[in-house]
């Protein structure tokens, strides 16, 4: 293993000492924020030097296993030499592990999301994909036992949607959906096609992180105009009587949000609120990543029609994710919500580049 990787480990052991002594202490229990932020520290460390000390006691017997393979009793040097291959085989295992365990966790793994999908090139087509998008995803969340709520919406005319907001929570929500952000393309030959040929429409998907409570994004009512209007379905049919839908416009970003799925106003702008937080917190991010010069493979597209990370090619019956090269012929269980198939191998290829970063450090 390599120095940089142990020296960090030697300090991550020290350090849980020191948290354990700390939480010992009156003063942390007096301040509960200050015992809730030592706690968590400690329980995000613990797992890392519980694997480290194994992996210690693992070359403390690989030692003592060598030196058995010296001893004049034959039956002795023989159980060194098993014992030896028996610990080589199992160090490789464990130091992965270990450098799984050091990969920076994303701070916003366990946050919620906002799912935006937008129907692209492709017209009524780019329409329909939308909404079966959406229906994968809502499939997907089911699956997961993840909830689920519409936010915003805009119908198209022959069916599916121009756009759509929803907002999805649970257990490591973004941790899984994050590699979601990007253009998705689908081809196949649309029912109104009569002489049968492909045609290829796209549509973006964007995954927002809800703001918690911890983020520093203030909103000041003064950077805020609030418009309400009259909610409406496809086709001008009114949801309800009254101005209960809002319209919020972040003056100094021109950010605009509407949220009119709720008949409550007061529901309606807190949810609306919330988006307007999400957009501005990966505004910042955006900022930060473009200064950047080495831009991870991995992170999610920002929107762009030529950014295409996915393709659903019905004809075919297959799936392929661009960004790894990853192709399956299992369309119809992606579309009925099996993205379990791409996430996990999108996410395993980014703890390996994670991990290659740690090696080279």
């Amino acid at each position: 293993m390599q120095k940089s990787l142990v020296k960090k480990l030697d300090a991550l052991a020290k350090r849980r000492l020191q948290v354990n002594e700390l939480l010992s202490k009156p003063d942390a229990a007096n301040d509960i924020n200050r015992f809730k932020e030592l706690s968590k520290e400690l329980s995000d460390i613990t797992p890392v030097v519980e694997c480290y000390e194994r992996f210690e006691n693992l070359q403390s017997e690989l030692k003592t296993a060598h030196e058995l393979t010296t001893d004049g009793d034959p039956d002795l040097k023989e159980l060194g030499v098993e014992e030896v291959e028996r610990i080589k085989s199992l160090l490789p295992s464990i130091e992965g592990e270990l450098k799984l365990l050091l990969i920076p966790n994303d701070p916003n793994d366990d946050a919620n999301i906002f799912l935006e999908i937008r129907a692209g090139t492709g017209g009524d087509e780019a329409a329909l994909f939308a909404g079966e998008l959406l229906r994968m995803y809502v499939k997907f969340a089911e699956d997961t036992d993840w909830n689920h709520e519409l936010i915003s919406s805009s119908e198209s005319l022959v069916g599916g949607y121009k756009e759509v907001i929803l907002k999805i929570s649970g257990k490591q929500v973004f941790s899984r959906m994050k590699f979601e952000s990007g253009v998705h393309r689908v081809q196949r030959v649309p029912e109104t096609e009569s002489q049968g040929r492909i045609h290829t429409s796209a549509c973006t998907v964007a995954v927002l992180p809800e703001v918690s409570e911890i983020e520093e994004i203030e909103v000041s009512n003064s950077d805020l105009r609030v418009d309400t209007f009259r909610a409406s379905g496809a086709g001008g049919q009114h949801v309800n009587k009254t101005d209960s839908a809002i319209r919020i416009t972040h003056l100094p970003s021109g950010i605009v949000v509407e949220c009119q799925e709720e008949r409550s106003q007061h529901k309606n702008r807190a949810r609306a609120l919330g988006l307007i937080k999400a957009k501005l917190l990966k505004s910042e991010k955006d900022k930060q990543t473009a200064k950047q010069a080495d831009t991870r493979k991995s992170l999610v597209g920002s929107g762009d029609r030529s950014e295409r990370i996915r393709t659903y090619n019905f004809p075919q019956g297959r799936v392929t994710d661009h960004r790894i090269n990853l192709t399956l012929y299992k369309l119809e269980q992606v579309v009925e919500g099996d993205l379990t198939l791409l996430i996990e191998p999108l996410t395993s290829e980014h703890q390996l580049e994670q991990m290659a970063r740690l090696s080279d450090e």
